[in-house]
């Protein structure tokens, strides 16, 4: 009969169908029926449990050995005996132990050893050991192992009977030279095979006559260690074949049939990776041919039992014999599917001494039904080549439904994955009508897969489901490697377990983000107030979107009453609660301020300290929260601090930096930029108004004020020279001018001096106040600001305001109020507001200033510390010890002041002051002491920096001879500092990024890595690690929960987790401990390094990724061996180390040439991925 195809969707797949094959007579033999009644499995993992399973379905008794290193796999457990082999032998050769073996199955009256894949099974010394101890082999003869084992002789079989082959050696090759011989002959490409085994070990593509002895040392080497014998067979490579298999199945009554075949072509390192059964848009004929063959040399051997005979299928047609493997394949199961023959029942009937037509197994009675995928599950990465990963599999959950079959072993919560054995967790097969219709299920049920602890090649299954090239059935051996697609990996969210670690890692080792005092944060988050339906009311934004920067500047200099800018969101809890406060708490009452101010100038939300705080201490990226706010708030202006030539960092940038960093920040949503610079170095000022300028933003160029303009005596400061800096400003292209005043030195007089004079000479021009209330006189000066001419001013809501924030919403609003600088604002919303953040400011006890201030002080007149930083230093002088000595401190501050040349003092320059302050402090220094000790005290490395000219050059110079005295020989910068650096490079900074973190970079994440580099890495290190943790409450982030806690976190709209914190485990030999909690009702557990504990023990350092020269391990494994020693040159690409893992080896190689400074590791040793090798000079 014919086959019969069906065609679904313009593709041809077998459906059902017989094949005619050539039988050649065998004289049948009598055999006696022995009925067996227990069965070892001389094997592990998976097949094991496949083989027991198969026992148990037949009412046979079933014995398991295991190694030592696997006393906790399954397989053991599933088994009715379970006996240990090989004790003190290393993991693989326990398993190849023999004499062992067969002692546990004598002693324990076994009559059957199955040797499932791998490992013994086709060895045929044992399948001939088995015989001598009066025991069956579930396997062909001894003789037919031998043979079909020996590829030379196997080739002859083949020729003998007709099969064609591949040119290839004549006998296995156990020299170089000889390998070296056969390829000058035959031409490269060749391939090396292990001559005693297969399943891709021992098996290298060699294609250039200097890769031959480097491939031939590994792949007999690898040969030799899973197969114990290193001998190879060299062949000719033939190019982009597809690798077709038949399943044959023989009896003892001289019976052979074939069960149709397999496609296998979707290989990697010569593994195959993805089977498929029956192979799609092959030829009838050819099909009909290759079964034939594979029968014919089969009956030529007097095959018994099941084996597959393995072809090359080239893009002409043409065909070639590679090896018969004379045992039960991994991919059996998709033949099982589509046959519905049980190969392992069938298996063990036959080596009973049934005959396959008792069985029901005639050729004529094999049909195909539909289509069976297989996918093999593995713990590796493929985002790095594959390479294995250990651990431990913290959560399993499997895909399943109809038309699902799961073949596992290591695939359960709490396994531990070694590098000692095969990577494969669990065989996947899907069977349906047609390919496409069992690649769909496939994909399912592969997205219902959660595997967490160890890394898999789910997602790089997922991308061969889905390919069109796989779907149509045109795969070849070349299909991976031709498709780099491929590797363009979906990140898995895996956001649930990288909450638990975090949850975990702070209830181990403390808070992730310093705490500076131990006080609790309130245990019940705020609410927010309610907020009406529907969009909120337009604003002055609707302003700038209409007319553009000059025409908003233009209506609020029109504008009736007095402007607000609000500074909660920023400048209030940096002050206060030292810039800590979390987007998701800003984000709660984003709505309502939408709501309730949409007459706001605008809301100071970005910028200055709170860029890198996101990342470094609340692990958040900036540019999310930027994002997230001008969602929520559509209406009000956002306004940014921008440090000029530093934009939002502490040193200099290349220019284009600067002014990528504005364009970037505009598309994200920003609408204001106040650019200042620290020292009023206007070089610096210019650029950052030219960057913002071009971004398309209003620009408010900053004046930074310091001093007092109503005090005679102080002439450095004096009115002339602010007038002299805004008239640079406004040259500059300004769209308003701002006055800055960080330490809330402007007192009521000073306000109607200065800004009356601004406001004479700029007439059109907006004013912008901005102030501090350390002293408590700032809500008397921006209402003399306002009187003497000013548009905006800025205030923080009252629960927010006061000592070294703004001053308060609420009592300039009530102030103004019936005044010609009526704000518009209601006190009833300005009251919601502030109840609001006196709830969320008990989420931040640990970091309010109030922890170690009590009240302002008008002693700031005198030392002139800006606002933020008289909370900052106030909490590390306590930290310091030096909590009793902050009056000294603030002192010293003064001085400090002096002795640089009483400076402009705002971020960084203030806390150059700040450092040299607390320096004379610790060394109880004077200022003349410190001024005549100048050229021999070390002084902290931001004044060098400061008196090198690194940020500018202060008004009236640097001091001196202090600075001579100091500096000595340093270089110093002339001019404006950025001025003399080189463009940044984005694309190599790109992909930099890219090779390090594993994808390519926004740009967004570029300005984040060229202004915070280390900062950076170690943020996406931790989302890597951790995950978003902004959807946690403030107090479980900071302090994590207690035990027998129960808690909720929304991951996103509809998806909610239910967590309960159920214990914390005792130290392990590990330095670890075990956390245990509910999560979703299922236990979870997961192992936390107590960093306390590690520091205690010795460990194995680690390559720091980005550091030239440091070799790190690529996967776990074992030094198998070391090829240079240290002081030895190493030219780029040399072969250092070799590793070994899951029976593969890897070639580590130089990453650049040099010198060998360090080498940190030696043969025996057990690595883990990322331990330091060696280093490079």
């Amino acid at each position: 009969m014919s086959p019969l195809w069906l065609r679904r969707g313009g593709r041809a797949l077998l459906g059902a169908g017989r094949l005619r094959v050539l039988r050649v007579p065998r004289a049948a033999r009598a055999v006696a029926y022995r009925p067996i009644r227990k069965v070892l499995v001389a094997n592990r993992g998976e097949i094991a449990i496949r083989v027991f399973r198969a026992c148990t379905e037949l009412g046979i008794r079933t014995v398991a050995v295991y190694s030592e290193q696997d006393t906790g796999q399954m397989h053991r457990q599933k088994a009715d005996e379970a006996y240990l082999v090989g004790r003190g032998l290393p993991p693989v050769q326990a398993y190849l132990h023999a004499p062992d073996i067969l002692r546990v199955a004598q002693e324990n009256g076994v009559d059957a050893i199955h040797p499932g894949y791998g490992f013994l099974s086709e060895r045929a010394e044992f399948a001939e050991a088995c015989a001598g101890a009066g025991l069956r082999f579930v396997g062909p003869s001894p003789r037919v192992v031998r043979m079909m084992g020996d590829k030379v002789e196997a080739r002859r079989l083949a020729q003998r009977a007709g099969v064609p082959v591949v040119p290839g050696t004549a006998a296995p090759v156990a020299a170089l030279a000889e390998a070296e011989a056969f390829a000058r002959d035959a031409g490269f490409p060749v391939i090396l095979k292990a001559a005693h085994g297969g399943g891709g070990r021992g098996m290298r593509v060699v294609r250039a006559p200097q890769e031959l002895e480097e491939n031939f040392t590994r792949a007999s080497s690898e040969a030799l260690a899973a197969f114990g014998d290193g001998a190879l067979f060299v062949e000719k490579f033939v190019e982009r074949p597809r690798h077709i298999e038949v399943q044959i199945l023989g009896d003892h009554h001289g019976n052979v049939i074939h069960l149709y075949e397999r496609d296998c072509s979707i290989q990697r390192r010569h593994q195959k990776v993805v089977e498929i059964a029956p192979a799609a848009c092959l030829d009838p004929q050819l099909r009909a041919r290759l079964a034939a063959d594979a029968v014919r040399l089969a009956q030529e051997v007097g095959y018994e039992n099941a084996g597959t005979v393995e072809f090359l299928v080239d893009q002409n047609g043409s065909y070639y014999f590679i090896e018969v493997n004379s045992r039960l394949q991994v991919e059996h199961t998709v033949t099982e599917e589509i046959t519905g023959v049980d190969l392992v029942h069938a298996q063990l009937r036959v080596a009973e001494g049934r005959s396959l037509p008792e069985l029901g197994l005639r050729q004529d009675a094999v049909r195909v039904h539909g289509c069976a995928i297989q996918c093999r599950v593995t713990t590796e990465d493929p985002a790095r080549g594959f390479q294995p990963d250990t651990g431990r599999i913290e959560v399993f959950r499997s895909g399943e439904g109809m038309g699902i079959r799961l073949d596992g072993a290591s695939a359960f919560q709490g396994a531990l994955i070694s590098p000692h054995y095969d990577s494969l967790l669990v065989k996947v097969v899907a069977h349906g009508p047609d390919q496409p219709a069992a690649a769909a299920k496939m994909r399912r049920a592969l997205a219902e897969f959660r595997i967490r602890g160890v890394k898999t090649n789910i997602p790089f299954l997922q991308n061969v489901l889905a390919h069109p090239q796989f779907l149509g059935g045109a795969v070849d051996t070349q299909f991976i490697d031709e498709n780099p697609e491929l590797f363009l990996l979906r990140p898995a969210h895996n956001r649930a377990q990288k909450l638990l670690h975090y949850l975990g890692h702070v209830m181990v080792n403390g808070p992730s983000t310093p705490l500076p005092v131990q006080a609790k944060a309130a245990p019940v988050e705020p609410a927010a107030p309610p907020v009406p339906v529907g969009p909120p009311p337009a604003g002055l934004r609707a302003v700038l979107g209409r007319e553009g920067p000059a025409g908003f500047a233009r209506a609020v200099r029109a504008h009736r009453g007095l402007l607000l800018t609000d500074t909660t969101f920023r400048d209030a809890h940096q002050s206060l609660l030292a810039t800590r406060v979390r987007s998701r708490d800003l984000k709660r009452v984003a709505p309502f301020v939408a709501h309730a101010f949409s007459g706001l100038f605008s809301i100071e939300n970005w910028g200055g300290a709170t860029f890198d705080v996101a990342m470094r201490f609340l692990h958040e990226c900036p540019w999310q929260r930027l994002r997230d706010l001008r969602q929520l708030i559509p209406n009000v202006p956002f306004q940014m601090l921008l440090r000029g030539a530093n934009a939002v960092g502490y040193t200099n940038y290349p220019d284009n930096v600067v002014y990528r960093f504005c364009e970037v920040a505009a598309a994200n949503g920003m609408d204001v930029f106040r650019v200042f610079d620290s020292l009023n170095y206007v070089p610096n000022l210019v650029l950052g108004v030219e960057a913002a300028g071009r971004a398309g933003a209003v620009v408010e160029a900053a004046i930074s004020y310091t001093g007092d303009v109503a005090d005679p005596a102080r002439t450095k400061y004096g009115l002339d020279y602010y007038l002299r800096l805004a008239r640079e400003l406004v040259a500059a292209g300004t769209h308003i001018l701002c006055i800055k005043d960080m330490a809330g030195l402007l007192t009521p007089e000073a306000a109607r001096l200065l800004v009356g004079a601004l406001r004479q000479r700029f007439p059109e021009l907006p004013l912008h106040v901005h102030s501090h209330d350390t002293a408590g006189a700032a809500v008397a000066s921006m209402l003399a600001a306002a009187a003497a001419g000013a548009d905006v001013v800025d205030v923080a809501v009252d629960a927010m305001a006061g000592m070294t924030s703004q001053p308060s919403m609420g009592a300039l609003v009530a102030c103004a109020r019936g005044t010609p600088h009526d704000t518009g604002i209601a006190l009833e919303r300005v009251f919601e507001y502030s109840e609001y953040w006196e709830a969320a400011r008990g989420l931040y006890a640990a970091f309010d200033c109030t922890a170690t201030m009590k009240s302002g002080n008008a002693d700031v007149f005198e030392n002139e510390i800006p606002g933020g930083q008289y909370t900052n230093l106030h909490f590390q002088a306590h930290s310091m010890g030096l909590g009793h000595k902050f009056k000294e401190v603030k002192k010293a501050y003064a001085e400090a002041n002096k002795i640089l040349g009483d400076l402009i003092k705002v971020t960084p320059s203030s806390k150059i002051v700040g450092d040299l302050a607390q320096f004379m402090v610790q060394n109880g220094l004077s200022r003349a002491e410190v001024e005549a000790r100048a050229d021999e005290l070390s002084f902290p490395r931001s004044v060098v920096e400061f008196l090198q000219g690194h940020i500018g050059t202060p008004p009236g110079g640097f001091p001196e001879p202090f600075r001579s005295r100091v500096l000595k020989d340093l270089p110093r910068v002339e001019g404006r500092p950025g001025a003399s650096l080189p463009p940044l490079d984005f694309e190599a900074l790109g992909q930099e990024l890219a090779a390090r973190h594993g994808a390519p970079p926004g740009p967004e994440e570029l300005l984040s890595a060229a202004m915070y580099p280390k900062v950076y890495d170690d943020f996406r290190d931790f989302t890597a690690a951790f995950g978003p943790v902004d959807c946690l409450g403030t107090r479980l982030f900071l302090e994590g929960p207690k035990i027998a806690e129960e808690f909720e976190v929304e991951l996103e709209r509809g998806k909610t987790l239910h967590i309960k914190a159920l214990a914390l485990g005792d130290l392990n030999a590990a330095g670890q401990r075990e956390v245990f909690f509910e999560l979703n009702g299922q236990l979870r557990s997961i192992l936390v390094p107590d960093t306390r504990a590690m520091k205690e023990r010795p460990a194995h350092p680690k390559a720091q990724r980005g550091a030239r020269g440091q070799v790190g391990a690529p996967m776990p494994g074992e030094v198998v061996e070391v090829r240079v020693a240290p002081g030895a040159a190493v030219a780029k690409g040399q072969p250092l180390v070799v590793l070994s893992a899951m029976k593969l080896e890897t070639v580590v190689t130089a990453p650049r040439a040099g010198t060998v400074a360090r080498l940190h590791v030696r043969p025996g040793m057990s690595l883990q991925g990322d331990d330091l090798i060696l280093e490079i000079e």
